[in-house]
């Protein structure tokens, strides 16, 4: 399984905009709006940090794919490419994470 499995997975949240909400909970999350997409990240991240912290690797990489799947369906929620979020992070390869924290401290 390669990287482009999230660009896959994005595609598909994509495409759940114009599934039947009895039959997707990606388009029932949709239609929930911004703000349950943005609460269901919020669970999603408390849960990660619990089994980061408390449980075997099994569950942490579990609880890491529901996180991701939740932050692809809050950047759809709000019409944010998944695309978008990668040309930023191909802009960081190769700076410290200090630098880039402290550039973007002066804006």
């Amino acid at each position: 399984m390669s990287h482009e499995v999230l660009q896959q997975l994005s595609a598909t949240i994509k495409a759940r905009r114009l599934a039947q909400a009895d039959t997707s909970y990606t388009k029932q999350l949709l239609d929930a709006g911004f703000e349950k997409c943005a609460k269901k990240l919020g669970e999603e991240a408390v849960e990660t940090v619990i089994a980061g912290v408390c449980q075997g690797e099994r569950e942490l990489a579990n609880e890491a794919a529901d996180l991701l799947y939740h932050l692809l369906v809050l950047l759809e929620s709000r019409n944010v490419p998944f695309e978008h979020v990668l040309e930023i992070l191909e802009k960081r390869v190769g700076t410290s994470g200090l630098e880039e924290k402290a550039s973007r401290s002066d804006k």
